[in-house]
């Protein structure tokens, strides 16, 4: 998923999100060691979406800390 669509979505949808590319991870690597996994770039590509929408988190919380300390 691109960064540019991920922005559009609340921060609990994020986190709604995340705890599902958590869940995929964990299922295509049990898939890998069993041997059963057929696209090995999943796994890279589902690691990136995790880092992209944590990067997304962290900027809204910062965002959130400048405002609140600004005032």
């Amino acid at each position: 998923m691109l960064a540019r669509e991920l922005r559009l979505l609340r921060d609990e949808e994020l986190r709604g999100r995340l705890d599902e590319a958590y869940r995929e991870l964990f299922n295509l690597r049990q898939d890998w060691y069993m041997g059963r996994l057929e696209d090995n770039n999943r796994i890279t590509a589902v690691k990136r979406d995790i880092a992209r929408i944590k990067t997304i988190l962290r900027e809204r919380e910062l965002a959130r800390m400048v405002e609140g300390g600004a005032r």
